[in-house]
C-alpha cells in the first residue's frame, strides 16, 4: 500500500508540473495570436489600388472560346479551340453548345463554328 501511495503522489506531482507547463504555453500562444491580429489589422489598412482590367481580355472561359471563334476568319473547330485554350474536349463542346444556344456563335458545318 505504501508503494501505491508513493506512486500516486509521483503521478500527482507530474500532472501538476504538466498543468503549469500547459498554462505557460497557452499564455504564450495567446500573446502570439494578439500580436498577429494586430499585425493583420495594420496590413489591411495599407491597401493598394489594382490596375483596371483590360477590356479585350476574356473574363470567363466561355468568353475566351467565343473570342477565339470570332477572331478566326474561316471559323474554328474543336481541336483548334483545345490547342488555343488548353481546355478538355468535353468542356469545349459544352461551351460551344451554350454559346450557339445564346446566339453568340453559329455553326457553319459539322464541327466548324463562326462568330455571329
Amino acid at each position: 500500500m505504501k508503494k501505491l501511495k508513493k506512486d500516486l503522489q509521483t503521478v500527482t506531482r507530474g500532472l501538476k508540473a504538466l498543468t503549469k507547463k500547459t498554462e505557460r504555453l497557452t499564455k504564450a500562444v495567446d500573446k502570439l495570436e494578439k500580436a498577429q491580429t494586430s499585425g493583420k489589422q495594420k496590413a489591411k489598412a495599407k491597401t493598394t489600388k489594382k490596375a483596371p482590367a483590360k477590356e479585350h481580355t476574356a473574363r470567363t472561359a466561355n468568353d475566351q472560346v467565343v473570342n477565339i471563334i470570332r477572331r478566326s476568319k474561316k471559323g474554328a473547330d474543336g481541336p483548334t479551340l483545345i490547342k488555343k485554350t488548353g481546355f478538355e474536349n468535353k468542356k469545349i463542346r459544352n461551351m460551344v453548345f451554350r454559346a450557339a444556344k445564346q446566339g453568340k456563335i453559329k455553326r457553319a458545318g459539322r464541327g466548324i463554328y463562326l462568330g455571329a
